[in-house]
């Protein structure tokens, strides 16, 4: 299982939306909330968003490297967890 780090402001409406997407995914994948996740608000935690390459809201790499930047679907969201939770 590889690390999940999200980066997120709190105002944004596709991180909110990526929210609800996870809590979905997590409900009908159980065994993807054993999937380390770290959740980085760019604007409480600068000197870590500082150290990623993204532009968009909200944007998710799986240990180091980036998966989805930008307006979420619910499958996208998923993909992320699917290539965490196996590893790939």
């Amino acid at each position: 299982m590889k690390q999940v780090i999200l980066f997120i402001i709190k105002s944004c409406p596709y991180c909110i939306m990526a929210n609800k997407f996870m809590k979905q995914i997590f409900k009908e994948n159980p065994q993807f909330k054993d999937v380390p996740l770290r959740i980085v608000d760019e604007n409480e935690q600068k000197d870590i968003a500082d150290q990623y390459n993204y532009y968009y809201v909200p944007t998710y790499y799986v240990d180091g490297v980036r998966m989805h930047e930008g307006v979420p679907t619910k499958e996208k969201v998923e993909a992320v967890f699917k290539a965490a939770y196996a590893g790939e």
